[in-house]
């Protein structure tokens, strides 16, 4: 049970240690044995790069997975890949902490002594395991180790080499490690999401007499895209032969599957986004059947998520081996994409599986990636409300803007307080991007000065309108008005506020960029 105490106890952890074992003094919800939990997130992966939403595209395995749970329509992130990471380990949005947990970042998000899902699950006597991408600090100081996890595997900052592993020219370059200690040669030439399933593997096979808590975060499908197959010392290319094709794309299984859809795509860089795919998709079918040949399947929670909306398009030269691609993600019924707080960015496919205790769905009610805090602290057996953040004064205040969803997991209507929340995000370090969405009625505000009034935001009705195509603000002036007055609530619990605003600032323009 006290896990932490292996580590130095420092007034900071024995503030964060105290608060977590306060929490765990309920009953489990959805079973009489806290589950083991596996939660799988996924990089750039848009609304339309997998299968059981796109049927042009070929995930077998997340297709299985998502068919045998919950399949949430409208779940929502943040637009970028540390805000989500930010809003799933603390079930706070990243405004909360300030500019620096609002866009991807080097930078530390929260302070150490934050809870996060690995604190809370740690302290209810689970084995806590980060595999893949963090980029919620990128130096050993800020690290997994360092947030309530006991071992930690992958980079340190954000995406990185397919082969080589390293992050961008500069002070993060050497990022890939094994708890905080970076692995002379990077594991260079093996591909991450074949690394990252063989340590997931092992997490999942390790002798334990306690549950574990697996957080498994993928580097694909973000750039560089890069799939060689056995050809492991020479970067994808095209064919100079035949500009349509791949270098020996014939030989590189990645790039095939039994039902011709990657074959079957003329786009070679959309061909190139469905094999790594296709790859990533393979790779949590082998964390699958570890759970399966383990016999650990039936007591076991997986939550699954992409980070963000689509890349879109992407300039190249940011990584060793980076392709320029243009238009690489399959399409989305949706406006926007990564970045964006049009529904394009921030709606991801979202799914829950728990064999034996949660029927399989489709669940319309809109939820976000800040509920899961909440919700498994209740599942490990936590009042959802009882968590607390010490701030820089040292005074405890509650802390979250998730809500437990395990009725709505049990298959219970949507609560009241569900239904009618407000959801909100704040995008980038100069809060340039924002939204708020209650019920069906949604405000986007794109614009690096503060918004003056309601009339500096564009509104739209989600259920008539879910592409966001019309503006009805002048038409729905008093809907408007009353959610830029909950806008202003929200913002107002936020680490840093608002610039300055004026009547003449910037407007969204028509695409939302």
């Amino acid at each position: 049970m006290l896990a932490f105490m292996n580590r130095t106890l420092t007034p900071r952890r024995l503030i964060q240690g105290a608060l977590t074992l306060a929490l765990f003094s309920h009953a489990t919800v959805l079973g009489e044995e806290p589950p083991n939990v596996v939660v799988i997130v996924t990089d750039d992966q848009g609304w339309g790069d997998v299968g059981y939403h796109n049927p042009a595209v070929y995930s077998p395995r997340l297709d299985a997975l998502a068919g045998a749970g919950v399949r949430f329509t409208q779940h929502y992130v943040m637009p970028q890949c540390t805000p989500t990471r930010v809003a799933l380990m603390t079930g706070r949005y990243p405004s909360r902490f300030g500019p620096q947990a609002q866009q991807a970042n080097n930078a530390p998000a929260f302070p150490l002594g934050t809870p996060t899902l690995a604190t809370l699950l740690k302290g209810a006597g689970y084995s806590t395991n980060a595999v893949g991408k963090w980029h919620l600090g990128s130096s050993r100081e800020h690290g997994p180790n360092e947030h309530g996890f006991d071992q930690s595997y992958g980079s340190l900052a954000g995406a990185c080499g397919m082969y080589d592993h390293r992050y961008r020219a500069g002070k993060f370059a050497e990022t890939w490690h094994r708890n905080g200690e970076i692995i002379p040669g990077w594991e260079n030439g093996v591909h991450t999401s074949d690394l990252l399933a063989a340590e997931a593997v092992r997490v999942i096979e390790a002798e334990r007499d306690q549950p574990f808590f697996l957080y498994l975060a993928f580097q694909a499908v973000h750039t560089p895209l890069d799939e060689r197959g056995r050809f492991t010392g020479r970067p994808t290319q095209l064919d100079p032969e035949d500009p349509l094709r791949w270098l020996d794309e014939d030989e590189i299984p990645w790039f095939h599957d039994p039902e011709g859809l990657i074959q079957g795509e003329p786009d070679p860089e959309k061909r190139l986004l469905l094999a790594a795919i296709h790859h990533m998709d393979h790779a949590i079918g082998e964390v699958v059947d570890a759970l399966e040949r383990t016999g650990q399947a039936a007591n076991t929670l997986i939550l699954f998520t992409s980070d963000n909306g689509p890349q879109g398009s992407w300039p190249g030269k940011a990584y060793p081996d980076d392709l320029k691609l243009t238009d690489f993600n399959q399409p989305i019924p949706m406006r926007g994409k990564k970045t964006d707080t049009y529904e394009g960015g921030i709606r991801v496919p979202g799914f829950a599986v728990w064999p034996g205790r949660i029927e399989s769905r489709d669940e319309a009610t809109p939820v976000h990636v800040v509920d899961w805090m909440p919700t498994l602290a209740r599942i490990a057996g936590a009042p959802a409300t009882a968590w607390a953040t010490p701030p820089a004064d040292g005074l405890a205040t509650a802390a979250t803007d998730g809500c437990d969803l395990t009725p709505l997991l049990r298959g219970a209507a949507a609560s009241e307080k569900l239904r009618t929340r407000d959801l909100y995000w704040v995008w980038s370090s100069s809060s340039n991007r924002r939204a708020l969405r209650h019920g069906d009625w949604k405000i986007v505000r794109y614009g690096k000065r503060a918004p003056a009034g309601p009339k500096d935001w564009q509104l739209f009705n989600l259920a008539d309108d879910p592409e966001e195509t019309t503006d009805c603000g002048e038409t729905h002036p008093e809907r408007r008005a009353e959610l830029y007055q909950r806008y202003l609530l929200q913002r107002a619990k936020d680490r840093r506020p608002d610039p300055p605003s004026r009547e003449t600032a910037d407007r969204p323009t028509k695409r939302g960029v």
